[in-house]
């Protein structure tokens, strides 16, 4: 059985849709304006992090230590003159960038950043409003998004913004499986899908109760639930299509991608506030699952005011910080990956490992709910161990074969070539001239030789 231990309980559903207008108007002013700032300072930090991992200065000029330089940038975007191409499809190609930006602000909508507050007299939630399946709102806005990056190849009629909506489409597809599959084992524990309930549920510990033993729980999934998490974090560089894999915008083999054809106005800049938009909230939905949400860390969690009033915002801000930060130093660090490698990794590793995972999760939880025994749990764990072992043994050696496969075809390629000296459609010089071997077909010359020629060049 399990003992759940007293914690910082914050709002539920029932505490939702009974604030006035204007409550619910000034929380969406404030989502609104805290997203614009944020994606300023976004560009400003990404900017100024990898220029100091690379020794360089960054943005100096406009502003204190560059700060206006976005603001700059954004100005300069929203002033330009917006160029269409003349063939494109005006309709699809100006409602591209909307649909890609609205579904961005609205996915925040749900992200708890606090318990309940007075606000000008009224008790309310620091949360725009919440759902039953709130995590499902979330994942259904994210979708959305790739149809306005494929709209935007597809109204272009350009080739290669063409194959970068194709490539986003196929990329999305497989990486959204894999990131709602991470996402099941947190609702297995916490027995729902609203985003506040959730933060609840990591708000209390507790512990374990099997055969007399007593096993602590962390409070955080981010612990207890590690290989979902590690699975969410590849999977949320995937959706937001950033470094290893932007695919869709790859610049060296698409130009641009998908928005090839748009020219650095209006339209550009809601690409690339969407895309910062997007960093945003998978890294505020991963701190509501595994982080405990706007709940304070350790030590700061043992003072007792540390989770009440306006100070868990704080605490929420700081580790949003953290979370794009990681965004930038994965930039910074990683080069792209292929196309294949990057369509292997969704569908060969991390959905098998995450529907393996839900399987071993959904069997510890039931057996928690009806108090099961301890040495099946060890021995399933055993198995599972096991069989991982196997089938990267198999992998690893099957790639040691395809490696030694692909060597073999080389060396008969290169021999073949060597015997054939017109293999390749047109006349191969043989093999074994003199200069193949390191000897020179020129006359030698000797020392006395070479001074004879240096005096007579004095002369």
């Amino acid at each position: 059985m399990t003992t759940m231990l007293a914690g910082p309980i914050g709002p539920s559903l029932a505490d939702f849709g009974k604030d006035p207008w204007w409550i619910s108007l000034i929380k969406a002013v404030f989502i609104f304006v805290f997203l614009m700032l944020g994606v300023l300072f976004g560009v400003w930090t990404e900017r100024k992090l990898i220029s100091r991992m690379q020794n360089r200065y960054g943005p100096n000029r406009a502003g204190k230590f560059g700060l206006l330089q976005s603001v700059a940038d954004g100005l300069k975007m929203g002033l330009k003159e917006d160029l269409m191409p003349r063939t494109v499809d005006r309709v699809v190609f100006f409602l591209a960038p909307v649909i890609i930006a609205v579904p961005a602000f609205l996915a925040f909508s749900i992200v708890p950043f606090g318990p309940m507050v007075s606000m000008f007299g009224v008790q309310t939630p620091l949360q725009l409003t919440d759902l039953p399946v709130a995590v499902l709102f979330v994942l259904a806005m994210a979708s959305m998004g790739v149809y306005g990056i494929v709209l935007a190849g597809w109204g272009s009629r350009s080739p290669y913004a063409l194959l970068g909506g194709l490539r986003s489409s196929a990329q999305v597809i497989s990486y959204e499986i894999a990131m709602a599959l991470s996402l099941v084992a947190v609702f297995l524990f916490a027995g729902t899908l609203s985003t506040s309930e959730i933060v609840n549920a990591q708000a209390a510990g507790g512990t374990w109760e099997i055969g007399g033993l007593s096993i602590p729980l962390p409070s955080w999934y981010v612990v207890m639930l590690f290989p979902s998490f590690l699975i969410y974090v590849v999977t949320m560089l995937g959706e937001t299509n950033r470094v290893p894999f932007d695919l869709p915008e790859g610049e060296g083999e698409l130009v641009g991608g998908f928005h090839t054809e748009y020219s650095s106005s209006l339209k550009f800049a809601m690409f690339m506030l969407a895309e910062y938009v997007n960093m945003f909230t998978v890294s505020a939905l991963a701190i509501t699952m595994f982080f405990g949400g706007w709940q304070a860390p350790w030590p700061i969690s043992l003072w007792d005011g540390a989770n009440t009033g306006w100070w868990p915002m704080l605490w929420f801000f700081g580790k949003l910080v953290i979370a794009f930060c990681f965004f930038v130093w994965v930039r910074a660090s990683l080069p792209r990956v292929r196309y294949d490698q990057l369509m292997a990794l969704g569908w060969k590793l991390l959905i098998p490992i995450s529907l393996a995972w839900i399987v071993l999760v959904a069997t510890v939880r039931a057996l928690r709910l009806e108090g099961g025994d301890r040495t099946l749990v060890m021995a399933m764990l055993g198995v599972i161990v096991v069989v991982i072992g196997v089938l990267y043994y198999a992998f690893d050696t099957s790639r040691e074969r395809k490696k030694k496969d692909q060597q073999a075809q080389v060396r008969e390629e290169f021999a073949r070539l060597r015997n054939e000296p017109t293999a390749g459609g047109f006349p191969v010089p043989p093999l074994d001239l003199p200069h193949y071997h390191g000897v020179s077909s020129r006359p030698a010359v000797t020392r006395a030789d070479s001074k004879e020629v240096t005096s007579e060049a004095k002369v």
